[in-house]
């Protein structure tokens, strides 16, 4: 990430603060205002760096794909996410190594967002955790408790929620490791929905370089990153929120698991990293991965160019799906693919290829020319969405599908003369 903050400076793209912020409110009031470039805090609470918005935009994730941003979903839709050809090697060194001490959250500047926020949250950090031989990297938020210990926030079912339900049920703890500040490419690797205990080869196979990992102490491997913690998830729960998610409304409190730190690591000047919750860069990390899996489901059915989860839909509950239809019912069946394969989706629109989706009202247009809401919308009621969806009861909710296709066959009725 150091690298890659360097090279947005030097290429005039990264807004530097040097005056002195505050990590409560301050330092997420100025990344509002400047909430689709990358943006340096030299001095958050007097001395520490930190780091916002380093994925805040399609243009920044695809000048590192080396790729055009228009192309982000078919691109990454061509990479197996199993990580095939990808390489992971292990070493005991790593310049995060270079101060080694018992862990201090408070020497972190971690950040409190939003007036009504339970707490400081570390909202950026990949959580590795390694049990019964199957290695796991994801996202997950975590509130400050003390000095040494966080509440986390697990998802059923997803994989670290499995693991360490597995762990207690056995009468253990679970492993983990916490790296901060880490390749951006790592980031959407963790980001990313890949087979168990394959995100790292994902990360190789994106980065198209073996990815590198230094050993804690105990054990568990993690990416060279600005900071690091070694610890364990254990049986002890603590109340957790409130926290906005990617919504811009505030998630429910819950009881959650309690990590416990057993091991701070940093280099001699770390730079510590925060994602702005609902920001840009959340929901490009939170939505992005799942446009490669809706394009992946979707070919299945039909001939698939492109697909975006639209900013207004939070990049996560609404979706466009571009199709070159070859005949009636494709529609139809993307519809009912693009569910699957994300099952938070709350809309789905399909659409010609003639109509460029990352342009809304070129999307409006295809709904208000091309629906018989009669015949082209698929309402499915009463199933789970998303629990960040305010509007869910119990996290149940009606999917509508729409399909914005011309009539096959009928092309010439739609053909436009001014456009």
């Amino acid at each position: 990430m150091r690298d890659f903050k360097d090279k947005l400076a030097s290429e005039g793209k990264l807004i530097e603060i040097d005056r002195s912020v505050s990590s409560r409110y301050e330092a997420v009031a100025l990344c509002l205002e400047h909430e689709r470039k990358p943006i340096f805090f030299h001095a958050v609470d007097g001395t520490h760096k930190v780091i916002m918005n380093v994925l805040g935009g399609r243009e920044i994730l695809a000048g590192l794909l080396g790729i055009q941003p228009h192309s982000i979903a078919p691109f990454l839709a061509d990479i197996p996410d199993n990580g095939a050809g990808g390489e992971v090697k292990i070493t005991q060194d790593s310049t995060t190594k270079e101060v080694v001490k018992a862990p201090d959250l408070s020497s972190l500047p971690i950040l409190t967002h939003f007036r009504d926020d339970g707490g400081a949250y570390i909202t950026a950090g990949i959580i590795v955790a390694e049990f019964d031989g199957v290695l796991n990297a994801s996202f997950h938020r975590m509130m400050v408790l003390d000095e040494k210990r966080l509440a986390v926030r697990l998802v059923p079912p997803r994989h670290l929620y499995k693991m360490h339900r597995e762990a207690i049920e056995s009468g253990e703890n679970l492993k983990i490791g916490i790296a901060i500040g880490v390749d951006p490419l790592i980031l959407l690797a963790a980001a990313t929905r890949v087979p168990p205990g394959k995100e790292f080869e994902y990360a190789s196979a994106l980065q198209k370089e073996p990815v590198e990992l230094f050993t804690l102490d105990n054990g568990v491997a993690v990416p060279h990153a600005e900071i690091a913690f070694a610890g364990f998830i254990g049986a002890d729960r603590a109340t957790e929120g409130p926290f906005l998610d990617i919504t811009g409304t505030y998630d429910k409190i819950r009881e959650e698991p309690v990590i416990t730190l057993t091991r701070m690591y940093h280099r001699k000047d770390p730079i510590y990293h925060a994602i702005l919750p609902s920001g840009q860069e959340h929901k490009l990390l939170m939505g992005v991965p799942y446009e490669p899996l809706i394009f992946r489901a979707v070919e299945h059915v039909a001939r698939v160019q492109n697909v975006l989860l639209t900013d207004g839909g939070c990049c996560y509950l609404h979706a466009v799906v571009q199709l070159k239809k070859m005949g009636e019912g494709e529609a139809k069946n993307a519809i009912i693919a693009a569910f699957a394969a994300h099952s938070s989706l709350k809309r789905v629109v399909v659409v010609d290829d003639d109509i460029d989706i990352f342009n809304m009202n070129e999307v409006e247009y295809a709904i208000a020319t091309r629906v018989r809401w009669n015949e082209d919308v698929v309402l499915i009621p009463g199933v789970k969405g998303s629990s960040l969806d305010p509007s869910a009861k119990n996290a149940l909710t009606t999917k509508v599908g729409i399909d914005a296709t011309k009539e096959f066959g009928e092309e010439a009725r739609y053909e436009r003369v001014i456009t």
